[in-house]
This record gives structure tokens, C-alpha cells and sequence, in this order.
């Protein structure tokens, strides 16, 4: 009898596990993004007739299954790569019409489909700063990890700074480990690294390492601390007057709250929300954004005025409280046009943490 509980062993995180979620997390918002200027472009066009429309969710879907099947087949360390850029298009193009799963009428243009898109996209987020962090170390994963390392011994492809890694890894599993067969274990592959027979290759970098090795440069020839600080009080004051922009811009169009519907009927508020409730929402969507740009606008203020302490904790704060929690309002009301301005303040919120690592740490 098949004992599957049995079978169960304590999780080992594998080694990379960022980058493959990088690579998830990058064409899940690329294949959300891309497929919705596409359709808006094209002017929505169906695939199928007399009756029959054959949508991009079953692409997903199918793409999704692929991802699955891919790892259970295939042992190779490369299809993890490719296994991560299924499963984010796959899930881009199935989220992309969350809407018509979650009405009666199938509506695609549901204006609760854009927040939960954000909501889930930022889930990822979360999850993938969780997995980036340093594993704890123990001699069982260390062991795990040096054993699927291997594969570049059987495809001839070690190179000298991966055997190295994998020697450190193997003695300290010969050093820490309390179970005898285990060090034993470590001990006759430390044996066969150091052989003559073993076959080396030149070294060879990533695209990961090249990638951060051109942005180091690049970063430390055209980023300087001036010029950074002078970018970021920037962004930081055009983001702010945008967020404080948007009540006035309300007013300047005599918008008000009871003819709301008629002022953008494509929020279609009334199919979501009661009238009174929806204003409600409304309101407060405008005023958290122009709370948002007041704060930025005192964050730049501070950096200019030599206080960088305060200025960037309230910047990088304000902005994490706008991409969390404000930009799901946001979403609800002005839908997927407000991606630019969630990728401004992302790159922001990036830049500020950047700035504090590189020059105030």
C-alpha cells in the first residue's frame, strides 16, 4: 500500500529559488500588462465563431499544465527556468479574466478584477522577498544542495568557482552533521573532487551575474550620491503633486459624488457598490492619494533640507503604504491605467532603499 504521509519529508529550499521566482514574478506582470494593451489595441478581437470564443484564460490554462508536467518529467536543472516562464505567463493570461469568474454576467471588465490582479501580483511579491533571504544552514539541506549540484559533474560543466561552493558545502556536512552516514557520504564526493580525473571548465557567468555586474557598473559610473538624491527628490515631488493632482482634477471636472455614474460610467460602480457606498469609497480613494503626496512632498523636503534620515524612512514608508494598501483603491477605480504610475513608485521605492544601503549604511 501506497503511504503517502509517509513519503513526506521536511521541505529543503532549492538552490536559485529566487531567481526562478524572479523570472515568475517578471512574465506574470509582463503577460498581464501585454495582454491587456494587446486587446485594447486590437479592439478586443475573439478567437472562434458561430458561437464559439476560445480565450486567452485557456492558453493559460494549458501553459499552466505544461509548468506542472515539465518537472515531473524532466530532470535537468535548465527546465526549472523554463518551467518558471510557463507558470508566469500561464498565470498572467488565467487572472487576466478573473472577471468573468467572478460575475454572473462574465464580465471581463469587472472593476474589482483589477485590484485582485494587484492584490495577487503583490502576494507574489511578498513571497518572493520571503524566499530571497539566506536559508539556515543545517548539514541535511546543505547535503540536498550539493547533491543536485552535481548535474554539472555529469554534464561536464563544473567550473572552478562552482566546485569550490559545492567543497564548502560538503565540508561542512562532514564538520556539523551528527549522523556518521552522512559524513561519509560528504566525505567520498569531497574525495572525488579533489581527483585528477574530474573535468573542469573555464568559468563562465550567469546572466543573473551579468546582469548585476553591468548594473553595478552602471550604477557606480552615473549614480553617484548626487545625483541620486537629485532623481529621487525629483520623483519624489512629481509622484507627490500627481497624487495631490488627482482631487482637484475630480473638482475641475465638476465631478460629484451623486452623479458619479454618469461621470464614468465605465467604473460601473453601481454593479458593484451601493450608490452611497461607492462615493464613500471614492472619497477615500482621494484622500489617501492626497495624503500619500503630501507625505512625499515633506520626504523631499527633508532630503533637500540635509535631514535624509527622516526624509527617506517617511519616503520609502509613504510609498510602501501607497503600493500595499492605496493602489488597491486605485486600481478599483481607475483600473489597469494605473500601472505606470504603480511601476513609477515602485523604482522609487526601490531607489530610495538603494540609496540608504549605499550611502547612509
Amino acid at each position: 500500500m501506497f503511504r503517502f504521509a509517509s513519503n513526506i519529508r521536511r521541505p529543503v529550499k532549492r538552490q536559485g529559488a529566487d531567481h526562478y521566482l524572479l523570472i515568475t514574478l517578471l512574465s506574470f506582470a509582463a503577460s498581464v500588462a501585454l495582454t491587456r494593451l494587446f486587446l485594447q489595441l486590437t479592439d478586443y478581437p475573439q478567437l472562434g465563431k458561430g458561437g464559439i470564443h476560445i480565450a486567452h484564460v485557456l492558453w493559460g490554462g494549458l501553459l499552466l499544465f505544461v509548468a506542472a508536467l515539465l518537472p515531473l518529467v524532466i530532470a535537468n536543472r535548465w527546465v526549472y527556468l523554463l518551467d518558471a516562464l510557463l507558470a508566469g505567463i500561464g498565470v498572467g493570461l488565467f487572472i487576466d479574466e478573473v472577471g468573468k469568474f467572478i460575475t454572473q454576467t462574465n464580465d471581463y471588465f469587472y472593476p474589482l478584477a483589477a485590484p485582485i490582479i494587484y492584490a495577487c501580483f503583490l502576494l507574489t511579491v511578498m513571497l518572493y522577498l520571503r524566499i530571497r533571504r539566506p536559508p539556515a544552514r543545517n548539514p541535511r539541506a546543505e547535503l540536498y544542495r550539493a547533491l543536485d549540484a552535481l548535474e554539472e559533474i555529469l554534464e561536464h560543466d563544473l567550473e572552478p568557482g562552482e566546485r569550490q561552493e559545492l567543497e564548502q558545502r560538503l565540508m561542512y556536512v562532514v564538520q556539523q552533521s551528527e549522523q556518521p552516514e552522512l559524513s561519509r557520504l560528504a566525505t567520498e564526493i569531497l574525495h572525488f573532487l579533489s581527483s585528477d580525473a574530474l573535468q573542469i571548465v573555464p568559468e563562465r557567468l550567469s546572466f543573473f551575474e551579468k546582469v548585476r555586474m553591468a548594473w553595478e557598473g552602471l550604477e557606480a559610473r552615473w549614480f553617484t550620491q548626487r545625483r541620486l538624491k537629485t532623481i529621487l527628490v525629483v520623483a519624489l515631488v512629481i509622484l507627490g503633486l500627481w497624487a495631490i493632482a488627482a482631487p482637484f482634477l475630480a473638482q475641475q471636472a465638476k465631478l460629484n459624488l451623486s452623479a458619479l455614474e454618469r461621470i464614468l460610467p465605465f467604473m460601473m460602480i453601481r454593479d458593484v457598490l451601493p450608490e452611497a457606498a461607492g462615493a464613500r469609497f471614492f472619497t477615500l480613494h482621494l484622500g489617501l492619494e492626497a495624503a500619500v503626496g503630501c507625505l512625499l512632498l515633506v520626504s523631499s523636503g527633508l532630503i533637500l533640507a540635509g535631514n535624509e534620515k527622516t526624509g527617506i524612512a517617511i519616503g520609502w514608508l509613504t510609498l510602501l503604504f501607497s503600493l500595499t494598501v492605496v493602489n488597491l483603491l486605485v486600481f478599483y477605480f481607475d483600473q489597469f491605467s494605473a500601472i505606470l504610475i504603480a511601476v513609477a513608485q515602485f523604482v522609487t521605492f526601490m531607489g530610495l532603499l538603494r540609496y540608504r544601503w549605499r550611502f547612509m549604511s
